[in-house]
């Protein structure tokens, strides 16, 4: 027999696994490359957790629902059970929805039996992040299949399985098609699609809205780390360079090292050859920047950074020449910051200008690193005309925060006139968190914490189990919450609620970006700031505004960092702190 190399290659890796890749022509090695590119994802089979809503409570068209909530083996096999029967009628499409408990990244299982006729039936498939999602069609609210397809009709085999979608969900509805079959299913599985990664980060206190703000930040960013760093799970499902920060961030505070994170970086900057701006913004090209900084400080890898020397020092020459004589930027591009800013040009304006500070800050850092003294120096020029001009934040939130965190303006100012007013209205899940930053620089941590509490906690009191693309607390009066079908008179967050380009049932509720609380409160609760390239130096100085205690854990090239503190009757805070050999411990 004729051996075809694919063959030859698949014969090899059976025989003796993947250790033979090395050994491989470098031909063969480029094809299992592409062929595992997700191998760092693992799956798992969920087990539905209750049926949210059926369309027959008499038994005639949905019989043995119950047996659904049964963990199943994905096996079919030859028994005659009690199993769920969808029974169609030319007045009745039977259908049931399943909450799954948490929001997933992944798609559906379907195993049937033996009682069913060789000529199988079709079902519909609705999945969604809400109860009501499930429930619209496409187009209805905003609901679409944009970049993952979760509204599609399939055939089901008979006595066998098949396995479908691939989305953000946590809700599945299914439907009979047709109205002459009748369809008995032994189990629904969903397929959870992920990194099986540790949380070696951990945030703990004695507020437990706080701890479960923490983990779902984590957990919100973990499920959209895939074979890239993806913005959203349902939609989104792209590599945002800006959107990205506060996710790496998080990925700092939780998971440490992870290749997800370079992957994505080297991604933009592949796909966009200079001059051309990323994801078509320019201040994304600046947060590209931002993003090597902070990744490069808590992961301290030089020889990465270095492979970034080339184009990195290009567009800080690119960026530089976007500021005036008079010290105002000039970018042109799409002028973004986020969405809820979009319409406050002026807004927009004091944010590039701080973000361009910001970058010069930071490439004048990265290039004294890389040995690039002429642009360090152009960096440092650059920063210094920049702070010769002030723009005025005009009430934007996002503006103030950025001024603030740029030190165009002095933080308690910025505090004192914008983002302390008027409690969490007019803050966003994106800049929430340079909001949030800002607010500890002008040392008001309290103010920073309430906005915490009622902001993201907002999201988990309506049944949010991931944190959402973007929210507003107007939403919450009469709001319905998302693992329930809409009461008469309430208003459906999902479906009536968005806009710009999140309108209704298209809003995504799993967004990397809105994971800001957790690695605040790991920095500023926990107190843990990183000083020097891959924590060799970290300074501890918790805060611990309304709360007794707190205690967790940190990521670093050395090891765990582990932290608890006390809060003492006389105000102070007893430390305990046990860091790796290789890593300087400041205390406050």
């Amino acid at each position: 027999m004729r051996i075809t190399n694919r063959l030859r290659l698949i014969l090899i890796l059976i025989t003796v696994g993947g250790q033979a890749l090395a050994q491989l022509p470098p031909v063969f090695r480029e094809t299992f490359r592409k062929a595992a590119r997700g191998e760092q994802l693992s799956r798992y089979y969920l087990t539905p957790q209750r049926i949210v809503w059926q369309s027959d409570e008499s038994g005639k068209y949905v019989k043995n629902g119950q047996s659904i909530l049964a963990a199943g083996t994905g096996q079919a096999d030859l028994n005659k059970g009690n199993y769920l029967m969808l029974t169609g009628s030319p007045s009745h499409t039977p259908g049931i929805i399943l909450d799954f408990g948490k929001e997933i990244h992944g798609g559906i299982e379907i195993v049937t039996t033996i009682n069913n006729d060789k000529k199988m039936g079709r079902v519909r498939i609705r999945l969604g992040e809400s109860v009501s999602e499930t429930m619209s069609e496409i187009g209805e609210k905003g609901a679409t299949n944009d970049h993952a397809l979760r509204d599609f009709t399939v055939a089901l085999p008979w006595l066998g399985k098949i396995e479908v979608g691939n989305s953000g969900f946590r809700f599945a509805r299914i439907d009979l098609v047709d109205s002459d079959a009748k369809i008995e299913i032994k189990e629904i599985s969903a397929v959870l699609i992920i990194r099986d990664l540790p949380y070696a980060g951990s945030f703990r206190c004695n507020d437990e809205r706080l701890n479960q703000i923490w983990l779902t930040g984590a957990y919100t960013v973990h499920l959209n780390m895939q074979e890239y760093l993806w913005d959203g799970i349902k939609r989104d499902r792209l590599v945002w360079v800006g959107d990205m920060h506060p996710e790496i961030m998080t990925i700092n505070s939780v998971f440490g090292n992870n290749e997800v994170v370079p992957k994505s970086l080297d991604l933009a900057r592949d796909i966009t050859p200079l001059p051309a701006w990323m994801n078509g913004i320019s201040s994304y090209s600046m947060w590209w920047v931002l993003n090597h900084h902070n990744w490069y400080l808590y992961q301290g890898d030089l020889a990465y950074l270095r492979q970034q020397k080339e184009y990195l020092v290009e567009l800080l020459g690119r960026l530089a020449a976007k500021v005036d004589h008079s010290g105002q930027e000039t970018l042109d591009g799409h002028r973004f910051l986020d969405w809820p800013s979009s319409e406050a040009p002026q807004a927009i304006h004091a944010g590039l200008q701080s973000l361009m500070a910001m970058t010069m800050q930071a490439g004048a850092e990265l290039c004294e690193a890389l040995g690039e003294p002429a642009t360090a120096a152009l960096c440092t020029e650059t920063l210094a005309r920049l702070s010769k001009y002030l723009p005025g934040h005009n009430q934007s939130k996002q503006a103030a925060a950025l001024l603030a965190l740029s030190g165009l303006m002095p933080a308690e100012k910025a505090n004192r006139e914008v983002l302390a007013v008027d409690g969490v209205q007019r803050m966003s899940t994106f800049y929430g968190y340079y909001m949030l930053q800002a607010r500890a620089k002008a040392g008001d941590y309290q103010g920073a914490i309430d906005n915490i509490r009622e902001y993201w906690g907002a999201m988990l009191d309506l049944g949010a189990t991931t944190f959402w693309e973007d929210f507003n607390i107007r939403w919450t009066t009469n709001a319905s919450r998302i693992d329930e079908p809409v009461p008469a008179g309430k208003a459906d967050i999902h479906g009536d609620f968005g806009d710009y380009c999140y309108q209704g049932f298209r809003h995504s509720f799993c967004h990397g970006w809105a994971s800001g609380p957790t690695a605040w409160l790991s920095e500023h609760v926990l107190g843990i700031r990183v000083l020097e390239p891959g924590c060799k130096t970290v300074k501890i100085e918790p805060h611990l505004p309304g709360l007794q205690w707190a205690e967790g854990t940190f990521p670093t090239p050395y090891g765990l960092i582990r932290v608890k503190h006390q809060k003492l009757p006389d105000g102070s805070i007893k430390s305990q702190i046990e860091a790796p050999k290789g890593i300087k411990i400041i205390k406050k």
